[in-house]
């Protein structure tokens, strides 16, 4: 079924279609369609719940709840709002328990504005609570990709009993565009070996993340660095478009991709060997093909929309194989092609 759908509507059908039965959060622009949205369709389905909360922090330790029975549950907030949710985070992730969390990035630091921004990629990727941890972070850059990535957020989530994070512009939210769905998705994961149900008839689960002597505590970590260590072999994803022969790759995800894509394009037919990697995963970061591009090429650009985050790991990926340039518009603005193509002339 193909529907013209906004950005966060998208997010929240492909939730329920995807088995999500659970949403709790707290309204804050420019995110508020996804509570709308559920608001109205979970009372609809079979077992679904929507709970305001009082708060961002009780939307995420409601989430926790609810994730201990082995139910999909998500909750979505802008950027401070996520920023009230990273001790709940830690929480999740130190108890290996599956949730979805989704951020419409606005700008900041402190109240800012309600335009959109780049400038959550530290907190999202770097861990953003306390204490030794990963989300898995995923970047869309259409209305299809925030619904194809909802549910692929979901699954990873249960595959690996971890919090995944979708992370998106504001006006990707807001933004109108056609969107397929299918009408169920499937949901292969047996929770019955950790999930709180029950425990009539079989041995109790623990859901923890405290472990009071220190080489308890150690073990946990490393086991969780293992789980971590495999996310990073098998669930990279990204996007190449033009790189096979490029002097210039640009590195650039979401909202900024799409206008990266019209500068690699114009150049093309300027004569300019142009191209672009688009992360989709940031969190498994695809630094082995970037590392791989850098071998051959000129210079690379990292375009985002915010003072410049994710380029310390275009750098750590390059690794001194040849420079690497920036270019970023903050407090809502959205760099242009001209902008663009403008800055990649100064280092031609």
């Amino acid at each position: 079924m193909k529907v013209l759908m906004k950005g966060n509507e998208a997010i929240g059908e492909a939730a329920i279609r995807a088995g999500c039965t659970l949403y709790f959060g707290y309204p804050i622009t420019p995110q508020n369609e996804i509570p709308e949205y559920m608001s109205r369709r979970l009372p609809t389905i079979p077992g679904g719940a929507y709970i305001q909360a009082e708060t961002e922090v009780a939307a995420i330790n409601m989430v926790y709840g609810a994730a201990c029975t082995g139910r999909r549950a998500f909750t979505s907030s802008s950027s401070p709002g996520v920023s009230l949710m990273m001790e709940g985070l830690s929480y999740l992730a130190g108890a290996e328990l599956p949730c979805l969390v989704v951020n419409m990035m606005r700008g900041g630091p402190g109240l800012g504005n309600i335009n959109p921004e780049q400038a959550d990629y530290f907190q999202a990727v770097k861990g953003g609570g306390h204490g030794s941890y990963r989300l898995i972070v995923l970047a869309p850059w259409s209305v299809q990709e925030m619904a194809d990535l909802t549910v692929l957020g979901l699954d990873l989530a249960d595959k690996y009993r971890n919090p995944v994070m979708l992370v998106a512009e504001g006006n990707l939210g807001q933004m109108m565009e056609p969107v397929e769905f299918q009408d169920s998705y499937p949901q292969p994961y047996d929770k019955s070996g950790w999930s709180l149900t029950g425990a009539k008839g079989r041995k109790g689960h623990l859901i923890t993340s405290i472990y009071l002597e220190a080489d308890d505590m150690e073990r946990y970590i490393h086991k969780l660095y293992a789980k971590y260590a495999e996310i990073e072999q098998t669930e990279v994803r990204f996007e190449e478009f033009q790189t096979d022969d490029a002097d210039v790759i640009i590195v650039a995800y979401g909202i900024v991709s799409r206008v990266s894509r019209i500068v690699v394009e114009t150049l093309r037919e300027q004569g300019v060997k142009a191209g672009l990697i688009r992360p989709i995963t940031l969190w498994p970061f695809p630094k082995d093909v970037i590392r791989r591009r850098a071998a051959h090429a000129r210079f690379f650009l990292t375009c985002e929309m915010s003072m410049g985050q994710m380029v310390e790991d275009v750098m750590l990926s390059v690794n001194g194989l040849c420079p690497v340039h920036f270019y970023g518009r903050s407090g809502g603005n959205v760099p242009s092609p001209a902008e663009i193509i403008a800055e990649i002339r100064t280092h031609l």
